[in-house]
């Protein structure tokens, strides 16, 4: 073979990969907002406090807000975060099969399953009920 071809299918070997680690890693980051909210939302649920405001940090500083509209800006975002890692992950199938193909590997078996909807579930639960 052509050294000058290998190289070049080495360097698009290591694109693909660290493609694939860049979303791995930004499915990492992604999570931990995802905690990090979670754990504002139980402290919201269970603040003792009766006061109506809280105060929620953006950046460096500190913003009253009405504990409703706290509650319903951390859900929204808890979505969004949900929506943009289902996302990552389903790109991240392709990216990874991809990066097997060229590195000569067979694609993974049982990596395109997904998981039961709650519609289906539920319907799956009524049908094994009967």
């Amino acid at each position: 073979m052509d050294p000058s071809r290998v190289m070049e299918h080495l360097m698009e070997v290591e694109v693909a990969a660290e493609d694939v680690l860049a979303d791995k890693q930004q499915i990492v980051d992604l999570d931990t907002r995802r905690n990090r909210n979670r754990e504002a939302m139980n402290a919201l649920r269970n603040s003792a406090s009766q006061n109506e405001t809280v105060k929620v940090c953006f950046g460096t500083m500190f913003i009253k807000f009405p504990k409703e509209n706290a509650k319903s800006m951390i859900q929204k975002d808890q979505e969004q975060l949900d929506q943009e890692i289902n996302d990552i992950r389903k790109r991240l199938k392709a990216k990874v099969n991809h990066l097997n193909d060229l590195q000569g590997k067979p694609e993974l078996r049982g990596y395109n399953l997904s998981p039961l909807s709650s519609d289906e579930l539920k319907a799956i639960n009524g049908i094994l009920k009967r």
